[in-house]
């Protein structure tokens, strides 16, 4: 394992690159009646790069576009089925069974249907929190067409990881906030010696508005408060738009009542498949959603890998996890 970089920078030593505009969007039909939002930036001749989002559920924005050089890559952003500009909407499910379609094994088909269409060979593949349990699914399913891996916010969908953040772990960081995301299981008498996760899928999947709306919002201004060193208002206010919500609290509560899809640990067990691809985590100190124990071990089971620990939290927009990225992705274009 490479040595974590030292923690001592607190002044990030460069921003996020201009914002840009696609060259190419695209509405790409997937399986089970699903059509993918593919959009590409920057270089069209350039190193491709696909980003993958967090959630799973948040696609959408324009900044993401930004940890890149549009001069030296060519981006490429899928907004992941059921999320963002693609369709159907996952707020629109009427039912669990409607979201049958939404598995980890179909998300991979998607992003090598992409990687096809664009007449793509090897492509770096760039994930954060959510996105980099789909980054090191997607690579271990196909090594051979990854150039390099880029992951932040190391989230591998193990039991403790999720009891840590949704039974009770980091509510000993944010007791006020964890009594808010608390509030919906307490109207419906949950007992909470049970899994938090699954008494929130039955209240996701209430017929009624007023407690379906209500739990997503709760489920989703949980996350949305706690990914940052300093609380965002404004992020949090994003993430309470009642079909936002919806969207986002469905489709992560229905992986995560599924694990992902794939076996315990299995990220880490497979992790030797990707021993030939140049791969660096960055990865955030006070990471509440996500805790470094997870990027340790993923760099314990890479020992390639060179892992940067910084003085942050959870999201890929704090100012030092962000200079970071930047830098690496710099890094890998040269």
């Amino acid at each position: 394992m490479t040595a974590a970089t030292p923690e001592f920078q607190i002044v990030p030593e460069r921003g996020l690159y201009p914002e840009i505009e696609p060259y190419d969007i695209r509405m790409m039909p997937a399986r089970g009646g699903q059509s993918i939002y593919v959009e590409q930036c920057g270089n069209p001749l350039g190193k491709p790069v696909v980003f993958l989002h967090g959630g799973p559920g948040g696609g959408g924005g324009t900044e993401r576009r930004r940890f890149f050089d549009p001069a030296r890559y060519r981006i490429v952003v899928p907004d992941q089925r059921g999320c963002g500009q693609s369709t159907p909407h996952a707020a629109e499910a009427r039912t669990p069974g409607e979201m049958a379609s939404n598995t980890t094994q179909n998300l991979i088909a998607d992003l090598e249907q992409v990687r096809g269409e664009l007449g793509i060979g090897k492509w770096q593949v760039f994930g954060g929190s959510w996105g980099s349990f789909l980054a090191l699914s997607y690579a271990e399913a196909h090594p051979q067409v990854v150039s390099e891996l880029v992951l932040r916010g190391i989230f591998m969908l193990r039991q403790p990881e999720l009891n840590w953040y949704y039974n009770g772990g980091a509510a000993n960081v944010f007791p006020e906030l964890w009594e808010k995301f608390c509030e919906p299981l307490r109207r419906a008498r949950h007992d909470f010696s049970q899994d938090n996760i699954s008494a929130y899928f039955d209240l996701l999947w209430n017929p009624d508005p007023a407690i379906h709306g209500a739990a997503a919002v709760a489920w989703s201004t949980w996350e949305a408060a706690t990914t940052s060193l300093i609380f965002d208002p404004q992020h949090v206010a994003e993430f309470a738009d009642p079909d936002y919500a919806l969207s986002f609290a469905r489709i992560e509560n229905y992986y995560f009542v599924n694990h992902g899809f794939v076996p315990e640990g299995q990220l880490i067990r497979d992790a030797g498949l990707l021993t030939g691809i140049p791969a660096v985590i960055v990865q955030g100190r006070y990471d509440m959603c996500c805790p470094a124990t997870s990027a340790h071990d993923l760099a314990r089971a890479m020992p390639h890998a060179d892992l940067r620990i910084v003085l942050a939290g959870h999201s890929a927009f704090e100012p030092l996890i962000a200079a970071e990225l930047v830098k690496v992705c710099d890094e890998f274009a040269r």
